[in-house]
C-alpha cells in the first residue's frame, strides 16, 4: 500500500505546481491588460498582484511541503 500513498503525493505536487504556474500566468495576464475591454484597468492591477501574490504564497507553501 505504500506505492499508492507515494503516487498520490506524487500527483499533489505536479497538482500545486501546475496551480502555481497557473495563478502566476493569469495574474500577469490581468496586469498586462489582456482584458482591457472588459475591466476597469485599476480592478486589472489589483486582481493580478493579488493573484500574483497568492501564486507566490502557494509557491512557498509547496516549497516547504504543507500544501
Amino acid at each position: 500500500m505504500k506505492g499508492n500513498n507515494d503516487q498520490g503525493k506524487g500527483m499533489r505536487i505536479v497538482f500545486g505546481i501546475i496551480m502555481v504556474l497557473v495563478y502566476l500566468g493569469v495574474g500577469l495576464l490581468f496586469i498586462f491588460q489582456q482584458f482591457a475591454a472588459l475591466i476597469n484597468p485599476v480592478v486589472s492591477y489589483v486582481v493580478g498582484g493579488l493573484l500574483i501574490a497568492y501564486g507566490i504564497f502557494r509557491g512557498y507553501r509547496l516549497y516547504l511541503g504543507s500544501n
